[in-house]
Parts: structure tokens; C-alpha cells; sequence
């Protein structure tokens, strides 16, 4: 069970969770926050990912089961005040339950196995909801890594780490590779690759997806760049068949991912 209740806003080691809401402290701590029960939930079943969690009292009547888990794992377990959740919580309305994290993100080489079927790779993706729902599309359609490029959203900023609801903590998740070294590693490792662009000259219907593929997804509001698409084994976009002018990036990122998923398992 949790101890005293942390009411100080000034206290130390709040003042260490609230600094994780920074890029640049998360990179230079190495630690950052994952805030709900479902992101709780599945840190704790990684070991020694969670390193300390914060919870009202509240939380904890809703929730027991996480608290127990994170006190059998000797995990330190703060109660919070509301004020105190509200100073951590990157959320209008907090849900109570807030675990500070060790990054989990590993290398390049890491992340692949020896033959790598799909791979998901954003490349200047700034929104960090539609980073984080990629990653979650990606683990739903069994992906087996993500890779943020240099150029990308942070995939530790709280929104993303929401969004991803536990993907994060599920799949090999790669940052900071140019795209270049991106794309030239997993073609090397068989992978056919597919840019994701509006302007493609093939739809999902004009292409067999039944082969290893990396998608490339690029930036919300213009799309990737000649370099990048240059890159690519295939440029592909995905059919309108009614009358809306175009997807949003995690929307089309599900399609695709999916599409190249169902086409390698009926193959």
C-alpha cells in the first residue's frame, strides 16, 4: 500500500517526476512518465522499467491490483494529493495512476530479428497522437519494430506515450535513425519498401503486399519529401472510394500496416 500522502508541490522527488515533462530532462535522465492504468499496466510487466509510481487514493480503490503488483516488484508507490497529480498529469482531467519509466527504447540492430516481416518507420511525423496511434496499429497489426527517424515527434512526450495505450512497452520501438540508414538496413534485411503518399501512383489494390515490406509514413500536413520518397522501392497510396479527400497519417498508417498483414498471413 502506499504511505503518507505527497501533498508539496516543491518537494524533491515531485519536482524530479514533473522535470520528465521536458524532452530534454527525459533524454538527460533517462527516465520518463506514463500516465493511466493501461500504460501502468504493461510497464510493470517489463522488468525493471518502472522505477517509482505515483497514485491517489482514488486510483488506488480503482486500481489495487497495479499497486500490489508495483510493491511485489519493490517498486517505490507514492500516494499523491490531486493537486500533486494535476502538477505531473499532461491531461486536462489526470487518472490518478503515474509511473516514472527507465526509456525503453533500443538500437537499430537490436530491434529486427534475422528476418523482419513488417516494419513501420515515420519519418517527420511531428503530431504526437497520431505517432503514438501508429505504434499502436503497428502492434495490433504485428509489426515487428517501430522506427522514429531523426526527424520525428519524441515517441516518450506524454501524449504519444498515451496514444500508444501500452504499445509502447510491446514492440521494439527505434529513435533518432536517418532515414537513409533506416531504409538502407531494412532493405538489406529483405524488406520490399512502401512510402505512404497521397499522390502515389499505386493504390493498396495494385500492390502485392504479400512479401516482407517497411512503410514509410511521413509528416501530417505535407507529406514526405522527394528525398524520402526517392528512397522508396514503391510509392503507395491508399484507394478513396467515396467522397472525403484524404486520410489522416493514422488512419492510412492502420490501413496500410494492416493491409500488408492480412496479404502475408493469406499468402
Amino acid at each position: 500500500m502506499a504511505g503518507t500522502e505527497l501533498t508539496n508541490v516543491r518537494s524533491p522527488r515531485v519536482k524530479a517526476a514533473r522535470r520528465l515533462t521536458k524532452r530534454a530532462y527525459r533524454e538527460q535522465d533517462r527516465k520518463f512518465l506514463a500516465e493511466g492504468p493501461q500504460a501502468v499496466r504493461e510497464a510493470l510487466k517489463l522488468d525493471g522499467v518502472t522505477l517509482e509510481l505515483f497514485v491517489t487514493a482514488e486510483a488506488e480503490l480503482r486500481h489495487p491490483e497495479l499497486v500490489t503488483e508495483a510493491t511485489l516488484q519493490g517498486v517505490p508507490v507514492h500516494r499523491a494529493s490531486g493537486e500533486i497529480m494535476a502538477q505531473l498529469s499532461q491531461t486536462v482531467t489526470p487518472q490518478g495512476l503515474l509511473a516514472v519509466c527507465r526509456l525503453v527504447h533500443v538500437s537499430l540492430d537490436e530491434a529486427l530479428p534475422a528476418a523482419p516481416r513488417l516494419v513501420a518507420v515515420l519519418a517527420h511525423v511531428r503530431d504526437p497522437g497520431n505517432a503514438g496511434t501508429v505504434m499502436r496499429a503497428a502492434d495490433a497489426a504485428g509489426a515487428d519494430a517501430v522506427i522514429f527517424t531523426d526527424a520525428s515527434v519524441d515517441p516518450y512526450n506524454g501524449k504519444c506515450v498515451r496514444a500508444s495505450a501500452g504499445s509502447l512497452f510491446h514492440l521494439p520501438v527505434v529513435i533518432g535513425v536517418p532515414v537513409a540508414r533506416a531504409v538502407g538496413v531494412l532493405r538489406e534485411r529483405g524488406l520490399r519498401m512502401l512510402a505512404a503518399d497521397g499522390a502515389g501512383k499505386h493504390t493498396l489494390d495494385d500492390v502485392d503486399l504479400s512479401g516482407p515490406a517497411g512503410w514509410i509514413f511521413g509528416n501530417e500536413a505535407w507529406g514526405l519529401p522527394d528525398e524520402v520518397l526517392g528512397q522508396a522501392d514503391e510509392v503507395v497510396r491508399v484507394p478513396i472510394y467515396g467522397r472525403a479527400e484524404s486520410l489522416n497519417l493514422a488512419t492510412a498508417a492502420a490501413v496500410c500496416l494492416y493491409s500488408s498483414a492480412r496479404a502475408q498471413r493469406v499468402s
